[in-house]
């Protein structure tokens, strides 16, 4: 394959993974186009005023060895030898041992994973439990009709037509109805009852009350692979955010032999003969044009059928144009304080609430997900002893009325909201940023109920592989996306003209970990 390239759209985790497989197990060269100024798509770190913030929250945890080598090769661990050993919970915390964070640029520590969602101005576990103090949050009225409600659902199953019935099928109507359906519509702007099942499979698969309650009895006896990645109790996180190691790979990719183009936007694919002959760029020098042998796209399938132009047949054009999409924003506010008490066995520097991120459930605000960056890494925070940084996540779409608003007017509205459930005071603010994020979730309804269409075309040219999460119009993780750009390599290297290694990425009956 000597002389061979490759043309790689977009340098997030899939993209970079498909670089780096590319140089290290064939002589094939990759050349990255990325349209932004920034490594590491969704995945990166943004940085203001010498605080940075995770655009999403990553966890780094994967029950795939090929992934975890990968980061590992990049980043050493603190404490633990390597990732196996947090998957049963049982290991001993060794985060003094190692390399030392203070020290040490590039390192991957050890977190704890509290996450728990806020209803009713109060804290419950995520997954839901069924600990003494959910009842009492709940009260005894809401906890009768949650029981009942559960019982029902486990005698009567509703056919998985949507994510509704999909959730109500795990937990009954009355917890679905608490904790899952107002946060599920903010997220997508649509009730789950007209949203796809698929993603419950995608996302939520192997996950329900009975799992969580037996996942927690049983524990002790399993073995480190059964242990369900939604329950785990620690991950792993670069000291500096994800977008670390994701620059990490790309200075690798480029000391390797591989290229990197920023702000170079893909805006035209050219296909004959069922093979992409070229690409258009437009970038800040004008227009340009390149070819390879091999293209790899994670732009998303509606920009990148867009692009095709007439080469696409007109029904799957009009499907791939019309699919779904849920933009996104957050707001970095430098607090004083919370106001939210830390009531866990977990111990904070500042003795803040442990959690990495919050599920907002409150019906009267839009606020989706409240991040604390201190939990997830001190050195994501300019000064940690004194101040608190945190992230309000919002779900929105491109041109909507929150999209408009300019950035002050979004940044009191969102600081309005937080003070509104108690979780700050205002004049507790130091600081404020707001960042928005294009295209970040794929959605599930739509003309997505027809995307096989879109997906059979795709294939149909041969030297295009669509790996990643925009790539292929599906919800996955970190390491899902790295896992579709290895099998893309792995198509490459063997010559093999079927995609379905890449699309069965992230299929398997198991659950995965949720976002």
């Amino acid at each position: 394959m000597a002389d061979k390239t490759a043309i790689i759209i977009g340098a997030g985790p899939a993209g970079l993974t498909a670089a780096y497989e590319l140089l290290k197990t064939t002589d094939i060269k990759p050349l990255i186009l990325e349209e932004s100024e920034f490594i590491g798509g969704i995945s990166r770190t943004a940085q203001y005023n010498g605080n940075r913030m995770d655009i999403g929250g990553h966890r780094f945890f994967s029950k795939n060895e090929k992934v975890n080598e990968l980061w590992q090769e990049l980043m050493p661990l603190q404490g633990a030898p390597s990732f196996d050993d947090i998957k049963t919970g049982t290991h001993k915390d060794l985060s003094k041992n190692g390399p030392d964070p203070e020290k040490d640029e590039k390192v991957l520590l050890l977190r704890n994973r509290v996450s728990r969602i806020y209803y009713l101005r109060k804290f419950f576990d995520y997954p839901i439990s069924l600990k003494p103090e959910t009842f009492i949050n709940m009260g005894f009225s809401r906890t009768m009709k949650a029981g009942f409600g559960y019982l029902h659902s486990c005698v009567s199953k509703r056919e998985e037509t949507s994510l509704e019935n999909f959730y109500i099928n795990r937990f009954g109507k009355p917890l679905y109805e608490m904790f899952f359906e107002d946060y599920t519509e903010k997220l997508w702007g649509v009730n789950p009852s007209h949203i796809a099942a698929d993603w419950g499979a995608q996302r939520v698969k192997g996950l329900s009350l009975t799992k969580a309650v037996l996942n927690v009895l049983s524990k002790p006896f399993k073995k480190k692979e059964q242990v369900e990645t939604s329950l785990i109790e620690q991950f792993y996180y670069p000291k500096k955010g994800p977008g670390q190691l994701w620059e990490s790979l790309a200075e690798e990719i480029e000391k390797m032999g591989g290229k990197i183009l920023k702000n170079n936007c893909v805006t035209s694919i050219c296909v004959k003969d069922k093979k992409i002959d070229c690409i258009g760029a437009k970038t800040p020098n004008g227009n340009v044009q390149y070819r390879a042998d091999y293209y790899i796209s994670t732009m998303p399938v509606k920009d990148l059928v867009i692009g095709m132009g007439g080469d696409v047949p007109k029904g799957v054009r009009e499907i791939a144009v019309d699919l779904p999409y849920r933009d996104f924003m957050t707001v970095g506010l430098l607090v004083d304080k919370l106001l939210l008490e830390n009531k866990t066995s977990h111990k904070t520097l500042g003795n803040i609430v442990p959690d990495c991120w919050i599920y907002i459930q409150e019906r009267d605000v839009k606020l989706g997900r409240l991040q604390i960056f201190n939990n997830w890494s001190p050195y994501m925070v300019k000064d940690p002893e004194n101040t608190v940084w945190i992230g309000l996540e919002y779900f929105c779409n491109e041109g909507d009325e929150y999209w408009n608003m300019t950035d002050g007017e979004f940044i009191d509205f969102a600081t309005d909201e937080l003070q509104k459930i108690g979780i700050i005071e205002k004049q507790d603010v130091r600081d404020a940023v707001r960042i928005k994020v294009k295209k970040a979730y794929p959605a599930y309804f739509g003309t997505y109920k027809d995307f096989d269409k879109v997906r059979e075309y795709l294939d149909s040219v041969d030297n295009l592989y669509c790996i990643g999460r925009n790539g292929m119009h599906r919800y996955n993780n970190m390491d899902h996306s790295m896992l579709t750009a290895m099998e893309a390599v792995n198509c490459i290297k063997n010559g093999t003209l079927s995609k379905a290694a890449i699309w069965n990425v992230n299929t398997e009956q198991e659950y995965h970990e949720e976002k």
